[in-house]
C-alpha cells in the first residue's frame, strides 16, 4: 500500500462510493458476497471506497484472479497484493458499480450471457463482453482483440 493510498484511506468513501455500497446492501448482493466469502474460508478485510476484500479464495471457479459479488471483491491472493494491484482493484470496483446499476444478483445472470455472446463472437468471455469492456478490459486482464471474428 503506497502512502497516497493510506492517506486516501483515511477520507473515506465518496458520496457515490457510500450510496453504491448501500445499494449492493439492499439488492442482496454485497450479502452473497460475504456469504461466498465465509463459505470459501477467506480472509476478509475491509478495502478502500467502501469495498471489501475477501483474500485467500481457492475454490476452482471461477479462473479469474479476482472477481466481484456486490462490494465484496474475492481473491486468490492476499488483501495485500491485491491492494498493490490498484489497476486491477480499480475494475473490480466498477464490477461493483455494474451490480448496483443492474439491482444487484441480476448482475449474475446478464453477464453470463454476455460472456457468452463474448466467446461467440470473439473464441474469449471477456474481449467482446460489455460489462468487461465497460470495466477496462486490460486492467481486469482481457485480450484488447478478437481471437476470431464473424
Amino acid at each position: 500500500m503506497t502512502l497516497r493510498q493510506r492517506a486516501g484511506a483515511f477520507h473515506g468513501p465518496t458520496t457515490a462510493q457510500r450510496l453504491r455500497r448501500a445499494a449492493n446492501l439492499l439488492n442482496g448482493s454485497t450479502l452473497a458476497g460475504l456469504a461466498v466469502a465465509l463459505a470459501a474460508r477467506t480472509r476478509i478485510s475491509r478495502g478502500p471506497r467502501g469495498l471489501i476484500i475477501a483474500a485467500g479464495y481457492r475454490w476452482r471457479l471461477p479462473f479469474a484472479h479476482a472477481y466481484t459479488l456486490g462490494n465484496v471483491v474475492l481473491c486468490r491472493s492476499t488483501a495485500a497484493e491485491l491492494l498493490s494491484r490498484p489497476v486491477l482493484l480499480g475494475h473490480e470496483e466498477r464490477h461493483s458499480t455494474q451490480y448496483a446499476w443492474c439491482l444487484g444478483l441480476p448482475f449474475i445472470p446478464l453477464y453470463l450471457a454476455a460472456a457468452g455472446w463474448s466467446v461467440l463472437r470473439t473464441g474469449n468471455p471477456g474481449t467482446g463482453n460489455i460489462f468487461e469492456r465497460r470495466a477496462g478490459l486490460a486492467a481486469g486482464g482481457y485480450p484488447l482483440t478478437a481471437g476470431r471474428r464473424r
